[in-house]
Parts: structure tokens; C-alpha cells; sequence
């Protein structure tokens, strides 16, 4: 006696309503009736559903799937050729969506995560992404680079604020250092040396001593560096750096 509408409905996951409107538009009729004259489906009706909700799900209209189907011309074979081809290139556009996703994704977590106003309060008109892209060029690949970015994902206004009052507190001890005329070498440099290669292990990313070495030149060769640390005073950055010189002899020889 075939299947009824419901059993239908259960087996393909549509709703009764579906089928019906299906059968008024002769898009999907019954092959059998009960002796009550109610719908009854059988195997090859299933195998039109099948062939009728693959090409629903790809988006075609229900005119254009009545067209594929009914055409005499058709050969199974080549629906089935067609379905794949669809098929394949479905697979290939949601491979191309889920790769934006995740991009969007690792956009979104890898960056520093704060609204416009929260920027702009922490970091008044500079920009703290200005030269991300470079750093990317440069670093990205490395292991650093990329513990970097997932902690900064992670922090808040306050985590920003809070990382900004001690490089400010730290700069203010290293300029009374200068200012009390203190060489490199003294240990009260050397001690904030390592206090500022601590820093940069507690918020960014470890740092042995070979890379806080690396550090310091980049901090007087590169003139953005310089500029920064000289901002707190004039020949901080080589002072800085020939500090961090000596903390690194003193802890690894």
C-alpha cells in the first residue's frame, strides 16, 4: 500500500503541507490511494522527493525543479552527473564562506579588542594598531607574534591602562636614573633593564635574553623606537639599550 503522507513527511523531513502543495501543483503525485482515497507514495515517488529537495536545498524554484524532472529528454545518469557538479560547487563556495568566517574570526580575536571611544580614551589620538601590518610582515610567522596577539585579544580598557601606567612609571624611575647620572652598567640600570624585559614577558610574549638583546638595537636603529623611549628623555633609548646589554652579560654569564 506504499507510504502515507505522514510516514513521508517523517522519512524526508518536511511538513505534511508540503507534500500536499507538492501534489497540487503536480509537482510531486502519489502513484497509489487507499480505498479511503488518501495520498499513498511509493519507492519511485521517494526517489522523485529525493531528486526534488537536492534541487531545492542548491535553490532552485519549484518550476525550474518540475522542468529538470519532467524533461523525457533526461537520463538518470546525467542528474545524477548534474547533482554533483552542484554538488561540488556547493562544497567549494561554503568552503570559500567558512575560510571568511574564520578569518573574520581571527580577525576579530586577534586584535585589540576595544570599542572606538575605548581607543580613543586609552590611547588619546595615537594609533595602536599603526604599524600592525608591518609587525605582521616582520614577526608573524613567529611564535612570539602570535602569543602576542592572543593576549592582547584578551585585554581590557583597564588591562591597557593599567599596562600603560607602568611604562610610565617605569620611564619616570629611568629618567631620575639618568638624571642622578647613572651609567648602564650600574645596577640600578640593569635592574630596570630587566624590569622592562619582564614587562614585556608578563603582557606580550617571552622574552629571553638573546631577544631583549635583539630589542635594543631595534630601539635605537629604528627611529620610531627611539623616538618613543628619547620622549622620555634625550638618549634614553641608547642608554636603554646598552643597559639591557649589560643585564643580559650579567644573567647568562
Amino acid at each position: 500500500m506504499g507510504y502515507s503522507v505522514g510516514q513521508v513527511a517523517g522519512f524526508a523531513g518536511v511538513t505534511v503541507r508540503t507534500l500536499h502543495h507538492y501534489d497540487d501543483i503536480g509537482l510531486l503525485v502519489p502513484g497509489e490511494r487507499s480505498h479511503a482515497g488518501h495520498r499513498r507514495y511509493n519507492d519511485e515517488d521517494l526517489d522523485r522527493l529525493q531528486q526534488i529537495l537536492f534541487y531545492r536545498e542548491l535553490g532552485f524554484p519549484l518550476d525550474e525543479v518540475a522542468a529538470l524532472l519532467d524533461d523525457p529528454e533526461a537520463d538518470p545518469r546525467a542528474h545524477l552527473r548534474r547533482q554533483h557538479e552542484l554538488l561540488t560547487a556547493r562544497i567549494e563556495k561554503l568552503r570559500k564562506m567558512a575560510a571568511a568566517v574564520e578569518h573574520a574570526m581571527e580577525a576579530r580575536t586577534m586584535g585589540i579588542n576595544l570599542t572606538p571611544e575605548e581607543r580613543f580614551e586609552v590611547f588619546g589620538d595615537k594609533d595602536p594598531e599603526q604599524y600592525a601590518e608591518e609587525a605582521e610582515q616582520r614577526w608573524g610567522g613567529t611564535e612570539a607574534y602570535a602569543e602576542s596577539q592572543r593576549r592582547a585579544a584578551r585585554y581590557t580598557k583597564a588591562d591597557w591602562k593599567r599596562m600603560q601606567d607602568e611604562v610610565r612609571d617605569w620611564g619616570e624611575r629611568y629618567d631620575a636614573l639618568m638624571a642622578a647620572g647613572d651609567p648602564p652598567v650600574s645596577r640600578a640600570a640593569m635592574d630596570l633593564a630587566e624590569e622592562h624585559r619582564q614587562h614585556i614577558c608578563g603582557w606580550f610574549y617571552d622574552c629571553p635574553y638573546e631577544m631583549h638583546l635583539c630589542l635594543a638595537e631595534m630601539y635605537v636603529a629604528d627611529e620610531r623606537f627611539k623616538a618613543f623611549y628619547d620622549s622620555m628623555r634625550p638618549g634614553l633609548a641608547e642608554h636603554l639599550r646598552d643597559a639591557i646589554t649589560a643585564n643580559a652579560a650579567r644573567h647568562t654569564s
